[in-house]
């Protein structure tokens, strides 16, 4: 199967545009290279965890921080040591930094909201009951 090999080597774009081109010329054709892109993992739906390398890293993590996949060792402690040192110095100034925008946005909002109650404050009331005007003779 060196058409598959190839495929394999171009990545999902060409597996893609082939089923597409397939789908085109006759449908069942497309519908037979979609069937066999699933059942053989080229999609990578079915494969459970594995990474691949298109979704490396541009995941998100529900508590707002680029989701890592787990650490394996590069054989070199020092280098390890620092991989994870920089991590954690990354995270926690991101972390910082959402605050930070918390804050400018709370400060925002409460400059808006004393803006409004000072306009509110200084247009003249209606009067309620106005006063009717004297008969004009």
């Amino acid at each position: 199967m060196p058409i598959v090999a190839k495929l394999d080597e171009l990545g999902k774009g060409a597996w893609i545009a082939l089923m597409v081109l397939g789908f085109y010329v006759f449908w069942p054709l497309g519908l037979a290279i979609l069937a066999f892109t699933f059942w053989s993992g080229r999609m990578g739906c079915w494969k459970g965890h594995e990474m691949s390398r298109w979704n490396r890293g541009g995941e998100m993590r529900d508590a707002g921080t680029w989701w890592q996949p787990p650490q394996r060792s590069s054989g070199n402690r020092a280098f390890d040591e620092y991989r994870t040192d920089t991590l954690r110095r990354l995270e926690e100034e991101q972390r910082e930094f959402h605050e930070f925008l918390g804050r400018l946005r709370m400060a925002k909002d409460k400059a808006e909201f004393d803006q409004f109650m000072a306009e509110r404050r200084n247009r003249p009331s209606p009067n309620p009951n106005p006063e009717p005007s004297p008969p004009q003779n």
